[in-house]
This record gives C-alpha cells, sequence and structure tokens, in this order.
C-alpha cells in the first residue's frame, strides 16, 4: 500500500529549559490528537522530540506537513534568558522542527502494534537522519522541509515548491504560524479570529503576511500532483 510518513525532530530541543521542553511535549500531544481528528493520521512521539507520522491519504501529506510544522512554530514558549548563553535556542525558535515527507510503500503498518515499516518511512527517517545536528558543535541549518520517494521525476517537481515553503514558514512570527495552522485546518477567519480572540482584521493580516494565497496554491498542486501518479 501506497503511505505517505513523515518523520521530524524538533531543532535544538535538548537546549531548551526543563519547562520549555514539558510545554513543547505537552503541545505535541495536542497536535497529534488534532490531527488524528482531522486526517485520521497515526503519529508516534520517540524520546519526546522526534516523531513519526502515517498519513493514510499520501495527497494530504504536504498539508499535513505544514500543519506539524506551524503548529510547532506557534508554541508560546519564552526562552529569553536562555539566548544570551545559547544560540540553539534562538534555532528552535526559528525552525520549530525538521520534517521529511516520505512516499512510497508501506510493507508491515499496524497501529495498535505500535508497527511502522515499508519504504516510506525508511525514504522520511534517512533524510532526516541526514541532516541531523544533534551533537554537533556548530549548527548551520538551511533547510527544514523535503519530500523523498524513489520517482526522481516526482522529486524533481516537489523539491523547488517544498524549498520556497520552508523560507516562508522560517521568515513567519509565530503569530502568523498559529493563524497558518489554524487555516490549514480548515479553520475560516471568523472562526479563528474567535479561536484566538483577535479581530478578523489582525487575522487577514497575518494570513497575508505569511503567503496563504501562495500556500494554499502550493498544497493543492501537490494534492493533484500525488493523486495523479
Amino acid at each position: 500500500m501506497i503511505k505517505a510518513v513523515i518523520s521530524g525532530d524538533i531543532v535544538a530541543s535538548t537546549s531548551l529549559s526543563v519547562d520549555g521542553r514539558e510545554l513543547v511535549e505537552d503541545a505535541i500531544k495536542e497536535l497529534i490528537e488534532e490531527l488524528k481528528e482531522k486526517f485520521d493520521t497515526y503519529t508516534r512521539t520517540i524520546k519526546g522530540d522526534y516523531l513519526e507520522c502515517v498519513i493514510p491519504n499520501p495527497t494530504e501529506a504536504l498539508r499535513v506537513a505544514l500543519a506539524i510544522k506551524s503548529f510547532i512554530k506557534s508554541i508560546p514558549i519564552d526562552e529569553t534568558p536562555l539566548y544570551k548563553t545559547n544560540k540553539r535556542v534562538k534555532l528552535f525558535k526559528t525552525h520549530g522542527i525538521r520534517l521529511a515527507i516520505g512516499y512510497g510503500e508501506l510493507s508491515r503498518f499496524n497501529p495498535s502494534e505500535g508497527i511502522i515499516d515499508g519504504e516510506a518511512i525508511y525514504l522520511s527517517g534517512r533524510t532526516i537522519n541526514e541532516f541531523s545536528t544533534y551533537n554537533k558543535e556548530r549548527i548551520v541549518i538551511k533547510n527544514t522541509l523535503f519530500f523523498n520517494s524513489h520517482d526522481n521525476s516526482l522529486n524533481k517537481q516537489v523539491e523547488p515548491l517544498i524549498a520556497l515553503l520552508d523560507v516562508l514558514i522560517g521568515k513567519a512570527t509565530s503569530k502568523q504560524c498559529k493563524v497558518l495552522y489554524l487555516k490549514l485546518m480548515d479553520n475560516n477567519e471568523e472562526a479563528i479570529a474567535s479561536k484566538l480572540e483577535v479581530s478578523q482584521s489582525v487575522v487577514n493580516q497575518h494570513s497575508t503576511s505569511i503567503g496563504w494565497n501562495a500556500i494554499e496554491k502550493a498544497v493543492t498542486f501537490f494534492s493533484e500532483l500525488i493523486k495523479n501518479k
């Protein structure tokens, strides 16, 4: 069966304070429940800062990946005192999480037993491990969104799209990312304004600043591309 699997690791999680790590871990639990309800995903975490997410409908893989990315970046974490002593903390605020979408066969998938096996998870996991910054003294992060499949023509079509989205979200504020997350979860601006307790004009401003129209078109393009495979 052809599936999409997302593997991801939180950027510089070990450099956060104890309270910061607990906040992130609690937020991820909330995210997992919301993704399950919306996309029927199966997501598990490993050691609190690494996740694997199986998406039953691979056409939704990019939407889910962007939802995860924007959600993590929107976590209201305040590590200001650590900025002066640990530059890695700023990396978390800027990038949030590194994600790779693997697209391919899953030979074995049994959520009740926690079994995920096949090329889709190998492709996503291998990509994340290749770009891991764990225990590296000097960290230079150029990309945090990746796509990998055994179809080279598909990879070539998706990679420029992924790279542009990575830049857009990398420059976004936590408030803009919160709005993006809620839009990716199919909330309209009126509902988002109510959830965030702000005016609809503020929501629209954040939406415009982060480039929602372009992101929405990119998600639709990816969905159609995978659907036609």
